[in-house]
């Protein structure tokens, strides 16, 4: 089990419990009217192995559509389980049950596929001194949610959005005229926020350290170039005061080589991007004996 991380707050919670229930619900779930309205329990099981996230999310779809529902997990959040694991129990109303179902499970499945495979690029750079950092190809609406479930996985967050880090690439260097005017004008508009410097080659990753950064992107740098790189970043005069990530092109068989190159991030786009969700099912009755 990793640290405890701190979901986002209650309200972003609710929220995205709020549009996830108007879009399934609508005007009312008419299967589930057939069904009596009695007390029932059921059970979530896990199908494949994984690590659970999504917790929060799970409950709010319950407790919104019956503020008794009794739900008592088995595992906690951040928890590595095996196929065939009960999760949790419930007990509330069936109608409640069934029409919750489906928005709990998209919320489960969905964040906990997000942390199984963020805490197996965690896994294979162990021992290293490099972090996974995730990426802004979030889901539309899901960023915190998945974010956090980055963190749950072990990973760690890049920039949330646009507004609270100034980030220099291509286009920004281009349009400033050079590397140097570029970072000057960050610094000299956006002094109290971190400024993360993308360089495309040796000569600018000198400029970038010459200038002062939070951290420079040594984008799609071959295996040869990235090592030089660090040496240069960690020699006089700089003395690895600022840390290098690499993103670009990087997949789980290739990650621990980069790592042991001496890059101190490797951001991950996929994390996030390609979501292949993890098989959940929420069953009425008691779990099996």
């Amino acid at each position: 089990m990793s640290a405890p991380v701190a979901p986002p707050p209650a309200e972003q919670v609710q929220a995205d419990v709020a549009r996830a229930l108007a879009e399934d619900l609508g005007s009312g779930d008419v299967t589930a009217s057939l069904l009596p309205d009695t007390a029932d329990s059921a059970y979530l099981l896990c199908k494949e192995p994984a690590v659970v996230c999504g917790r929060p999310w799970f409950d709010a779809c319950h407790r919104a559509l019956d503020p008794d529902v009794r739900i008592d997990w088995r595992v906690a959040e951040g928890d590595q389980v095996a196929a065939g694991t009960v999760l949790a129990t419930l007990q509330g109303r069936s109608r409640a049950l069934v029409s919750a179902e489906r928005a709990s499970l998209n919320f489960m499945q969905t964040l906990s596929g997000t942390a199984t495979v963020t805490a197996a690029y965690v896994e294979a750079v162990r021992g290293t001194r490099t972090q996974i950092l995730d990426t802004r190809k979030t889901l539309p609406g899901l960023r915190l949610a998945q974010k956090y479930a980055v963190r749950v996985g072990g990973g760690v967050n890049h920039r949330i959005g646009l507004y609270d880090t100034v980030m220099l690439k291509e286009n920004h260097v281009r349009a400033a005229g050079s590397l140097t005017a570029a970072i000057r004008a960050a610094r000299e508009r956006y002094p109290a926020l971190p400024l993360i410097v993308e360089v495309e080659t040796l000569a600018q990753l000198r400029e970038a350290l010459g200038e002062g950064c939070d951290r420079i992107l040594i984008d799609d740098f071959d295996a040869a170039t990235r090592r030089e790189a660090v040496a240069i970043a960690a020699g006089a005069p700089y003395g690895g005061r600022i840390p290098l990530e690499v993103s670009g092109g990087v997949d789980l068989a290739g990650l621990r080589a980069i790592a042991e190159d001496g890059v101190d991030c490797i951001s991950i786009g996929g994390l996030t991007k390609h979501v292949r969700a993890i098989d959940l099912s929420l069953k009425l009755g008691p779990p099996p004996a």
